[in-house]
């Protein structure tokens, strides 16, 4: 259902629930597992979600939906669920590692719902991306209208939930849904050297990157004391003073006058 491989200071989530990655319990239960796992390891710095099938994630289970509305408990069983997926997207959000969602095929629902919980996103040119619940009389439950809105702004969340829209990658792009839009065969290299290259860089730093940024749309939150504190933690942490010390040891043999 989610395979991990952990190499290079990436752990690369591959989803192949088939056919479509759907979301149900125990695709929860999966996950959850796999961020118990990582939780107790200290040797990755990104989180690397993926599909191995032709979509991501085009959301909700639609059998586990059937059976909830056959029964008169079914639309509290679906709201649980509902409040299950916000509660696993709030975790991958928060973590102090950096989460890349690697985006081909449809990230639908749900689907797209747990890309949004990334901090990162790279989507295939002809990726397909929505939020359109609307279409069947529901709301984006798992986190959708929050963090649409703030990632891509309250007019483009507005044109996508109101309007059920589902857009390519490019046009992700555009709306500023994805960072990154590449040809569909090239996506996975793409996606996998950024992996590597964000995992190069120092875990602390990155951790204290994720928190300042997470402040700037948190008005209880002062954002600017916490970039001194920040800086103020990592000018003592060793790892970024051997970083500094070569930095300006570099610097030292410029020539004089030198550009």
């Amino acid at each position: 259902m989610i395979d991990l491989d952990l190499r290079a200071g990436v752990a690369r989530l591959t989803l192949h629930a088939a056919p479509v990655n759907a979301i149900g319990p125990q695709w929860l239960a999966a996950a959850n597992a796999v961020l118990d796992t990582l939780g107790g390891r200290d040797d990755w710095r990104v989180l690397h979600v993926r599909s191995d099938l032709r979509v991501f994630c085009a959301g909700a289970d639609l059998d586990h939906m059937r059976r909830c509305f056959a029964t008169d408990s079914g639309p509290d069983e679906m709201a649980e669920l509902a409040a299950a997926m916000q509660r696993l997207f709030a975790r991958i959000e928060s973590l102090p590692q950096v989460a890349l969602a690697e985006i081909g095929g449809a990230a639908l629902g749900g689907g797209l719902e747990l890309a949004l919980a990334c901090d990162l996103r790279m989507a295939g040119t002809q990726a397909r991306l929505g939020l359109p619940e609307a279409r069947l009389g529901l709301v984006p439950g798992a986190g959708g209208t929050q963090r649409l809105a703030r990632i891509a702004g309250p007019a483009t969340a507005s044109r996508l939930i109101l309007g059920a829209e589902v857009v390519d990658g490019a046009l992700a792009a555009q709306l500023g849904i994805v960072q990154w839009t590449v040809p569909d065969d090239e996506l996975a290299a793409r996606a996998a050297e950024l992996a590597r290259t964000i995992a190069a860089l120092p875990a602390a730093a990155l951790a204290h990157c994720k928190s300042c940024l997470a402040a700037a749309s948190d008005p209880a939150r002062d954002g600017f004391a916490l970039e001194i504190a920040a800086s103020r933690t990592l000018y003592r942490n060793p790892e970024t003073r051997a970083l500094v010390d070569a930095f300006l040891a570099r610097g030292s043999r410029t020539p004089t006058g030198a550009k």
